[in-house]
């Protein structure tokens, strides 16, 4: 007998009705004081979940990115206020970036074969629930793209966000179950507590009936979840050198550079983080920086004041990160034109400024006397993270040689580093980047699990 919807309406009113989800007792959904009692309320809400159909979850995903859209420029002042990184403007950007391009149900497809000894069928289904670790850096546009891919693959999602965003992090997740709410889905598609710490985070990674973690920070949460003993998408750091040539628009690439790396105060993981330039062509280069495209040209002492300040105790100063360039240059005494967006200077790879992952508008360029020499001193300042990189070349076969040797998830040709999660450029949006376990640019289908299903001797007709 076909299943009809009302049948699936049935199914689920059943489940609802066994399932007796706890309600979150701070009177936002989805938000819990406890991780163990947040954890089974997403257990329950999978139970729903997984039996609904497609046309179902993508019902809720659509109520979840109208939502979004309405919301992103509250979300951005919130971003910015609780954490005092990156800026409103380019955040709410962020948010609408997120709603119209995370990819939904569409993303999970079938694979077929039909032949002789019948039919067999490669089918993506849920792991359940999902614990997920996400940063201050892109607290609520993680937490939003995270739960629309992992909700589109059948699951539910537990978070544990950075507690320096959680604020932010919470009206995320409180507005993404009223959307559920709205469009006729359960409550809980996605949790959390009101006070995530190590203690929470380890509680998550350790519990029972979570059986797919995704860590989206730095290197040590990836390590961490990567010694959980469970499957883990661990979307690490990076440090994303934009290598020029001799062949490139010399005027775009500076442009280009300046965009990406400024863009959200360079919080984007995926952002231009340092500059190699061929010799012949830097002078050049650095000179449209500054006078195209307002940069601030630091002197030898403005650069150890600055890495003095940023870099302070050797360790990077986390009230730096995700500033503007015009406040950074303050911290050091200086008074730059409002007109100020990125610092820029040249200097050796190894220089602290360049070989450090800053996450603020500082852009270090590095020498290098040809393009093979720049290829080198490119690979080593990505440090193998294996995460981005960016080339900005007009000769084919030197960005083949660049691609081959940098190896990483991504690599941006002739344009700014956001191109890369599909603004301004093709592609689908991602705020999670697993470089690190290889999954690359993250989505739906990335939070599923292959199952194949064999029709032996029937099912084929030719």
């Amino acid at each position: 007998m076909p299943v009809s919807e009302t049948m699936v309406q049935e199914i689920v009113q059943a489940v609802l009705a066994k399932a007796q989800i706890a309600e979150a007792p701070t009177g936002k959904h989805g938000i819990f004081k406890d991780m163990n009692d947040a954890i089974e309320a997403a257990k329950s809400a999978q139970k729903i979940v997984k039996v609904m159909s497609m046309d179902q979850r993508e019902k809720i995903i659509t109520c979840i990115r109208k939502k979004i859209h309405e919301n992103a420029e509250i979300l951005a002042r919130m971003g910015v206020d609780e954490t005092g990184m990156g800026n409103v403007g380019d955040k709410i950007l962020k948010h609408h970036l997120v709603a119209d391009k995370t990819p939904g149900t569409e993303d999970i497809t079938t694979t077929a074969w039909s032949g002789d000894r019948g039919l067999t069928l490669i089918e993506m289904g849920p792991f359940g629930v999902i614990g997920a670790i996400t940063p201050s850096t892109n607290p609520s546009e993680t937490v939003l793209c995270n739960t629309i891919g992992m909700l589109a693959g059948g699951n539910t999602v537990v978070f544990n966000p950075h507690p320096s965003a959680i604020k932010t992090s919470i009206y995320a997740i409180n507005m993404l179950n009223e959307a559920s709410l709205e469009a006729g889905g359960p409550d809980n598609i996605c949790v959390t507590v009101e006070a995530p710490t190590l203690e929470t985070s380890n509680i998550m990674m350790k519990h029972k009936d979570i059986h797919l973690i995704a860590a989206t920070g730095g290197p040590g949460v990836v390590t961490a979840v990567l010694s959980s003993g469970k499957r883990g998408i661990g979307a690490g750091a990076g440090n994303p050198p934009a290598l020029v040539d001799e062949t490139a628009d010399i005027h775009k690439a500076a442009r280009d550079i300046v965009n990406g790396c400024t863009f959200d105060n360079n919080l984007p993981c995926i952002a231009e983080k340092e500059i190699v330039a061929v010799a012949s062509i830097a002078d050049e280069l650095m000179n449209a920086l500054i006078s195209e495209n307002d940069c601030y040209l630091a002197s030898k002492e403005e650069q150890d004041a600055l890495t003095a300040v940023v870099l302070a105790g050797g360790k990077l100063n986390r009230k730096c990160v995700g500033r503007d360039a015009r406040t950074l240059l303050s911290m050091i005494g200086v008074d730059a034109p409002a007109n100020i967006r990125c610092i820029v200077f040249e200097g050796p790879k190894e220089h602290p400024l360049i070989t450090t992952e800053l996450m603020m508008p500082i852009l270090g360029m590095v020498r290098a006397k040809d393009f093979d020499d720049a290829v080198e001193q490119a690979v080593w300042l990505e440090h193998g993270n294996r995460h981005s990189a960016h080339i900005h070349s007009k000769n084919v076969d030197n960005i083949t040689k660049y691609a081959k040797a940098i190896d990483t998830a991504i690599l941006v040709k002739n344009g700014p580093s956001y191109s890369a999660i599909g603004f301004g450029g093709e592609g689908f949006c991602t705020f999670t980047i697993a470089s690190r376990t290889g999954e690359g640019l993250t989505s739906a289908s990335t939070f599923t699990k292959r199952r194949r299903c064999v029709m032996s001797d029937s099912l084929c007709i030719r």
